[in-house]
């Protein structure tokens, strides 16, 4: 189930602008004939034995917001987060987190802001064999030289946290993937960060187990409100777990909005494609349906006082089911308001252009 339901802030945690990365040698000449001559990207790999990685992306993240970049492989996804805590270097673009210009850092702001500002959860989880659970939790703790005692102790209340209390002793290979991607998360959280980069955090897990996972981060992020940006090329996944969602292709950003905007309005045919096998019941909401009142009463008069009422964000699932019940329109309401009106001719239309393109 998506989160684009709750509230979310307005205030802006990360910004992106105009990001680029060129790997090779001639990086900063391939960019130059890319603006200049529009090259793309066989033309760059021939011309200068360059790839583009990354081509200027730009988007923005609101604090508190699960924000899902997705991608099939090779699509840029994973090199773009890789930009936010500087593990790579972008050829050009700027990058903010909460008014902190990350590229401006030198290597001991750098090393402070990794630690103190922004963690990040690898999907291979990245845990030290010779240190317990409870220990790799408090790594980042340790980094800022705190002592033993505070440490352990916010280490243990943040295995708790993710239900693994009667683990700390243990040792990476006593646990199952899944205990060990919680221990990961874990370890990423103690930091207490303002914002956390998963890396397709879920990915490697049996999909029993990456689904339980998946449910225990959102209830998680609902808890800590963390701004998250989340790696993934699962659309089911970012469907679940997204207030928004950035589609990837080629380095390129072709489509950033909630799981309902991109299903219902793909940006391109390469978007459509790829949302086409995903099921609108629990996505689609009352309010992408509804058409007005004035135009409805036009075309088929007054509406019954006895029609069914729902709220804006009633999904398509449960209009299917309401019209099954009844032959009346529905009237969708937005905080007491009556706002729109949902014939079963309007269901069945998005239900039918849903299922035209699987």
């Amino acid at each position: 189930m998506s989160n684009s339901s709750k509230s979310l802030s307005s205030e802006v945690s990360l910004e992106v602008s105009n990001v680029w990365k060129i790997f090779g040698d001639r990086a900063d000449e391939a960019l130059k004939a890319v603006k200049e001559r529009g090259l793309g990207k066989p033309e760059v790999l021939e011309e200068f034995n360059a790839v583009v990685g990354v081509a200027d992306v730009s988007f923005n993240v609101n604090k508190g917001e699960i924000f899902c970049v997705m991608g099939l492989s090779g699509s840029g996804k994973s090199t773009l987060v890789r930009h936010f805590n500087r593990l790579l270097e972008p050829t050009a673009g700027k990058i903010l987190i909460d008014g902190t210009d990350v590229m401006s850092l030198g290597n001991r702001d750098l090393r402070r802001f990794r630690n103190e500002k922004i963690s990040m959860v690898f999907q291979n989880f990245a845990l030290l064999p010779h240190r317990s659970v409870l220990d790799n939790v408090a790594m980042p703790l340790e980094i800022r030289n705190m002592n033993k005692n505070e440490r352990l102790r916010r280490a243990a209340h943040m295995l708790k946290t993710v239900e693994l209390d009667a683990w700390g002793n243990k040792y990476a290979h006593e646990l199952s993937g899944g205990m060990q991607q919680r221990v990961g998360l874990a370890r990423a959280l103690t930091a207490n960060p303002e914002v956390l980069l998963m890396d397709e955090p879920f990915s490697a897990l049996d999909p029993l187990i990456r689904r339980q996972l998946q449910d225990e981060f959102i209830k998680l992020s609902a808890k800590m409100n963390k701004t998250t940006v989340f790696i993934t090329h699962d659309l089911d996944e970012a469907v679940r777990i997204g207030d928004r969602i950035a589609i990837m292709h080629d380095g390129r950003l072709v489509q950033v909005g909630t799981a309902e905007d991109i299903v219902m309005n793909p940006a391109n045919d390469y978007v459509a494609d790829f949302v086409a096998g995903i099921s609108r019941l629990k996505i689609v909401k009352a309010h992408a349906v509804m058409k007005t009142i004035d135009s409805h009463v036009a075309s088929f008069g007054p509406i019954p006082e006895t029609a069914p009422v729902v709220n804006e964000d009633a999904s398509l699932s449960e209009l299917i089911q309401l019209a099954i019940d009844s032959d009346s329109p529905i009237m969708v309401q937005d905080e007491g308001q009556h706002v729109g009106v949902i014939m079963r001719a309007d269901i069945l239309q998005t239900v039918i252009e849903g299922a035209e393109t699987s």
